[in-house]
């Protein structure tokens, strides 16, 4: 059958022998894009592939994307956040873009009001494959993106034209969306109330060429203690044995971080705590004590976007809007004024995910608080200090077109991003990650500590260092 042919075919694509469960799911994707589905009342298919890390879902994606454009099947790749979309590109060896610049362009819709609508999907035939989705939410908090629900709006986008499909990539270990349970974009049952018709293959052997890997030993067995239910106690860390897991101490970080810069980059070196409150004292750390940088802003700084931003890089065709979780490097400090009762800093900056250079207002009373994001009484003191500026405004409509045109008003939301909180680091890989351990309230165990520790863990591509970690979770030898 050609299916099978087919999956033969990805198969040699492979840069390893794949193992039993890898050929099984080579199978169902060639059934998946070549057999006819179950039900006649469900033609549209789409197709769930779940695994830990390290068990090759990106090393079939990669075959697989080479094999259909060997046989000119036209195929998208997408992930949810520009850094995902980076890292999923380096892998596959092939573009890929966010979610939102795949689906969306943006729309006036009335003289003051603008927004993203849905755009029409002129491919036919083409498999559209969304890696990372688990970060992939429902919810609608006031999002200006068509319904404001990401599944929702993926969905019809790619089955409004004849032929095309979806393949979602993810493991559904990982944190959820934020504000929910379980990522809604994994959950087979979720998918088939859209009407679709799915198909499935899940991922649990680590390659063998990744077995000496102490990050993947760990993950793994994080991963089983969740599949088990057993997340009511501190879990255990294997490191002994392992070169590329080690255990430091507060003392030990700085010369530590100092190495990794200077071996793998800024770029490539992360530190991932549990609050905002933690990152903060981190990132002055890191600022003060090993960049030795003495302005509240300098040319080099990584910053993290805190707030979705739909003003700054407008004229960028690839960039929508600036994301929560986007990373902006500095690249030259203009000047710095105070305002509003704010203060503000205009600098030119590079979104190293997209390759694009912009100049932006910046707020710098963000780089330090300890919330998410500016507070929401400190917003409305900046609304009502802008307001003041147009007096000619008669009434609310004029007014808040006005206020939305402020460049002030909206000025870049950031953070230093040498520390982040697990949920900012999702969808990045680093060399070297550096994992926060000390503290942790054993109040705070279950699943969503289980999940966050997984996360972590899969952030690092070469090293992970446990910081401060207590004796409790330390296991010299292995089951």
């Amino acid at each position: 059958m050609i299916f099978s042919v087919f999956a033969q075919k990805i198969a040699e694509k492979l840069p390893f022998l794949p193992n039993k469960t890898q050929v099984e799911t080579l199978n169902l994707l060639g059934e998946f894009l070549f057999g006819q589905p179950a039900s006649a009342l469900s033609s549209d298919r789409v197709f769930v592939l779940r695994g830990y890390a390290g068990t090759g879902k990106t090393s079939i994606v990669g075959a697989l994307v080479k094999l259909l454009n060997e046989h000119k099947i036209p195929v998208m790749l997408m992930a949810p956040t520009g850094r995902a979309a980076k890292v999923f590109s380096s892998m596959a060896g092939y573009p890929a873009y966010t979610i939102h610049k795949s689906i969306y362009r943006q729309q006036k819709f009335s003289v003051d009001m603008e927004g993203f609508q849905l755009t029409e999907n002129r491919r036919q035939g083409a498999l559209f494959i969304c890696d990372e989705a688990s970060m992939i939410s429902t919810l609608n908090e006031g999002s200006p993106f068509g319904t404001g629900n990401l599944l929702d709006d993926l969905i019809e986008y790619v089955y409004a034209s004849q032929g095309c499909r979806l393949l979602l990539v993810g493991d559904a270990a990982q944190l959820p969306p934020v504000g929910q349970k379980h990522s809604p974009a994994l959950d087979v049952e979720k998918l088939r109330g859209y009407g679709l018709h799915v198909m499935t293959a899940e991922l649990t052997e680590v390659a063998r060429q990744q077995l000496d890997s102490g990050i993947l030993y760990n993950a793994t067995h994080l991963r089983q203690l969740l599949m088990q239910g057993l997340v009511d106690a501190l879990p255990r860390v294997y490191y002994k044995r392992y070169p590329d897991v080690k255990r430091i101490d507060g003392y030990e970080l700085l010369d530590a971080l100092s190495d990794s810069y200077h071996r793998e980059g800024l770029d490539d070196t992360i530190i991932i705590t549990r609050s905002n409150a933690r990152a903060n004292r981190f990132n002055l750390g890191v600022r003060n004590q090993i960049l030795e940088r003495e302005e509240e802003l300098s040319a080099g700084d990584r910053l993290l976007v805190v707030k979705n931003n739909y003003y700054w890089g407008r004229e960028f065709d690839q960039l929508p809007f600036i994301a929560n979780g986007d990373v902006v490097t500095v690249k030259r400090v203009r000047s710095t004024i105070e305002l509003y009762g704010f203060r503000f800093a205009k600098a030119e900056v590079l979104l190293p995910d997209y390759d694009i250079e912009t100049e932006v207002i910046i707020m710098l009373d963000v780089l330090t608080v300890d919330g998410p994001s500016l507070p929401v009484e400190r917003q409305q003191e900046l609304f009502m200090q802008v307001a003041q500026d147009y007096p000619e405004c008669r009434n609310q409509r004029d007014l808040y077109k006005a206020i939305k045109a402020n460049p002030y008003f909206n000025a870049l939301q950031v953070k230093y991003a040498y520390c982040v909180t697990c949920h900012k680091s999702q969808g990045g890989q680093w060399q070297d990650v550096y994992l926060d351990l000390g503290y942790i309230n054993p109040d705070h165990l279950g699943i969503d500590f289980y999940r966050w520790m997984y996360t972590a863990f899969t952030r690092a591509r070469h090293q992970l260092y446990l910081v401060n970690m207590s004796d409790d979770m330390a296991e010299d030898t292995e089951r």
